[in-house]
């Protein structure tokens, strides 16, 4: 405890108590109290309410992550005990070798929980990554081409992969992320892959023009969509699960019911193939309805209007229910390969082969921003999912009750090999 400053004292004490108190310890809660003379009231509101066993489950990571990086350590001592400089005898047997060779990163997606990021890359294989401090963790090795989806479900327990080899992959993060099962089904490269709300199925669209049904249990083929009459290059469900968008090089996008397998409807009005499509959350709502000029009701749940990306250089919003466009917006220079709707609703992002990211106004339709992002062609973005409260770690100007948010960083990344984080 020495080690330990006034402060940090009293701030582990209190979160002993509330520990206590919410575990129903009352005695052990009681003589704590006096014995440290902490004037302390539980609130499940505080700061401090599951504070130790958040530090605790972090404690465990570290030691996890130590564990591994002994591991490590460990092989690269033995690799290079048996180095050609070791190994005079054998110098006669050594060639030089290329460097390893690293493909343009595809795909990128946070861990719904932890600082973790993984990337998908024409490699053909996943890095793992810490994202807030920019530490490399591991390379997942599976796929044999190509790698160029990735997800992870809500826990973040699974992630899923899929490659131009014709797999998807589904790999554990909570044992030493193997590779635990493996789906067959499509005829062609698969493009995407996503959890549908619930981590009961995994959706995935392919250049053989379908979408395909999983379940992750069985990792049987449930269902198999077809409706487009060329490549589709992703299929994604929306937050309940009751409706499914797919973009395709046929120049649609179209809406499907993943029970029935039955089409909902077709959008029409770009003039090239479609890379990207993305359900608006609830929250836009109200500034898309803006932006239409239309009144502030209409469908509440989730669903209601799609953005749509293409090689035609345009972003274009939608309304699911009448399959009518309600605007293009135009800015890009060259082909649209991402887009992500700020969880405020307020805003969508949207990545291209012009190298920059462009920041959209929903409710105007106005660019408000744009940012030169990467040295070639953006491919990917992803919001970060993960919820931080927002009192201060130090400590200090935390408000009792506030509530957990989502973190404002976005990542990015593309041909240039490089994932950036960006930061409020």
């Amino acid at each position: 405890m020495a080690l330990l400053s006034d402060r940090q004292k009293e701030e582990l004490h209190k979160s002993m108590l509330e520990y206590l108190h919410t575990s129903n310890f009352t005695a052990a809660y009681n003589a704590l109290k006096e014995d440290t003379g902490v004037e302390y009231t539980p609130d499940p509101k505080a700061k401090y309410a599951g504070l130790l066993e958040k530090k605790w489950t972090s404690v465990i990571r570290l030691q996890k992550k130590i564990m591994d990086l002994e591991t490590r350590n460990a092989s690269l001592q033995e690799e290079l005990s048996i180095a050609p400089s070791k190994r005079a005898a054998m110098q006669a047997d050594w060639v030089p070798r290329a460097p390893a060779a690293h493909g343009h990163i595809t795909r990128v997606a946070f861990h719904p929980q932890y600082s973790i990021l993984a990337s998908a890359s024409e490699d053909a294989t996943v890095k793992i990554w810490d994202w807030e401090t920019g530490e490399f963790e591991r390379t997942l090795k599976g796929h044999h081409r190509a790698v160029h989806d990735v997800d992870f479900d809500h826990k973040g327990h699974l992630l899923v992969t899929c490659s131009s080899d014709l797999f998807i992959k589904i790999w554990d993060s909570e044992n030493e992320w193997k590779n635990t099962k493996t789906l067959s089904g499509h005829d062609h490269s698969v493009s995407s892959v996503r959890f549908m709300p619930g981590d009961q199925y995994i959706v995935s669209a392919s250049r053989d023009s379908t979408i395909r049904v999983f379940d992750v249990a069985s990792t049987h083929l449930v269902r198999t969509i077809s409706g487009h009459s060329e490549w589709v290059r992703c299929a994604v469900p929306s937050d309940d699960g009751r409706l499914l968008a797919s973009a395709s090089k046929d120049k649609t996008a179209k809406l499907w019911d993943p029970l029935t397998g039955e089409c909902k409807g077709e959008l029409r009005g770009h003039d090239n193939e479609l890379e990207a499509v993305c359900f608006a959350p609830v929250a836009a709502y109200a500034a898309i309805r803006e932006l239409a000029g239309l009144p502030n009701v209409g469908p509440k749940g989730p669903g209601a209007y799609v953005a749509t990306g293409s090689r035609d250089k345009t972003v274009k919003l939608w309304d699911v229910q009448s399959g009518q466009m309600i605007k293009n917006l135009a800015g890009h220079d060259n082909w649209v390969r991402a887009l992500v709707f700020h969880p405020s609703g307020k805003l969508l992002l949207s990545a291209a082969d012009d190298k920059t990211i462009r920041v959209w106004e929903l409710s105007t339709g106005r660019c408000m921003k744009t940012v030169e992002a990467h040295s070639h062609f953006v491919a990917t973005l992803a919001w970060g999912r993960q919820r931080v409260s927002t009192a201060k770690s130090n400590g200090t100007d935390a408000k009792a009750g506030e509530a957990e948010k989502l973190v404002n960083v976005v990542a990015s990344a593309g041909v240039d090999q490089i994932i950036k984080i960006w930061l409020p």
